[in-house]
């Protein structure tokens, strides 16, 4: 199941029910299924405490995956500062919810074992992002 939360900000995500179902989508088409899946919206201040405390990098992101996947059932937390996603979708020149769909879509592939270390893998990562994203509702 995949729930949607808020920390400390008031953010009101439209098309919950589409967004859930196009992930569930994308988990099907990477062979997983979806399984306990918190996406929480934050400030990129906490975004950033929690870059410290758990992964002791001391910069702002737009979004920290933790990952309980077991097997082929995805499982985890997607913590996402909607400041940091606001400032992308500006130096980008995308809407903002296009820029969130990318980012909540780039949590649920590095549930799906995908990492975006290195520019190679950034390569793969980005062009799953700009697939999955043209399977949007």
């Amino acid at each position: 199941m995949i729930c949607f939360y808020t920390e400390g900000i008031d953010f009101n995500l439209s098309s919950k029910r589409k967004i859930k179902s196009w992930l569930k989508t994308v988990a099907g088409a990477e062979g997983k299924q979806t399984g306990a899946i918190a996406v929480i919206f934050c400030s990129g201040n906490y975004l950033l405490q929690l870059n410290r405390r758990f992964l002791q990098h001391d910069y702002h992101t737009d979004i920290i995956t933790f990952d309980y996947t077991e097997g082929l059932v995805l499982g985890g937390d997607l913590f996402i500062s909607t400041d940091t996603v606001c400032a992308n979708a500006e130096r980008y020149g995308q809407s903002f919810d296009d820029e969130l769909h990318r980012v909540i879509l780039h949590g649920i592939l590095h549930l799906c074992g995908y990492e975006d270390a290195t520019p190679a893998q950034q390569e793969i990562m980005r062009g799953l992002e700009d697939k999955y994203l043209a399977m949007r509702f």
